[in-house]
């Protein structure tokens, strides 16, 4: 069973953990780098770790076993960001599990649509949104760590 929870400043270390693990694993899929943020001194840590949107999975043999976040890009919008699943994770549920936890969330902010942006690459991901009621719409980017790949926008109601 996933267990999913939003984090505290005491998760701060596995925080920084996992996500440091996604920016090493998958940096075509984050709008940041391995580099950029391995040197972020722990003061930057416990504030992600501390902030409204940001959530942390488990499983009973991977802790943490994923990670994602959202928060308000405009009043009526929340931006679902940095999702990772770890590979022995996948395929067990964590990756809906998340996203139905940021959902939950932008629904107690009002809320009427959540938001992302996808790798173009990334089919896995992008089908894990598809299966969760994300629809693509027209907007495209590039991937603003690696411009020379594209991102599109993909977006589902409350």
């Amino acid at each position: 069973m996933v267990l999913v929870r939003a984090t505290t400043i005491t998760d701060w270390q596995a925080l920084r953990e996992i996500r440091l693990q996604a920016l090493r694993d998958a940096p075509y899929a984050f709008s940041s780098t391995h580099a950029r943020e391995a040197v972020f001194g722990d003061d930057e840590w416990h504030r992600r770790a501390s902030r409204d949107g940001s959530f942390l999975a488990f499983l009973p043999e991977v802790s943490p076993a994923g990670l994602g976040g959202g928060y308000l890009a405009m009043p009526d919008t929340a931006e679902l960001i940095g999702m990772f699943i770890r590979p022995q994770a996948r395929g067990r549920g964590v990756g809906e599990a998340i996203i139905d936890a940021v959902v939950d969330w932008a629904r107690q902010k009002d809320a009427s649509t959540v938001h992302l942006w996808v790798t173009e690459t990334n089919k896995h991901a992008r089908l894990l949104y598809e299966r969760c009621g994300f629809t693509v719409t027209a907007e495209r980017q590039p991937l603003p760590s690696n411009p020379s790949l594209g991102e599109i926008g993909m977006q589902r109601p409350v």
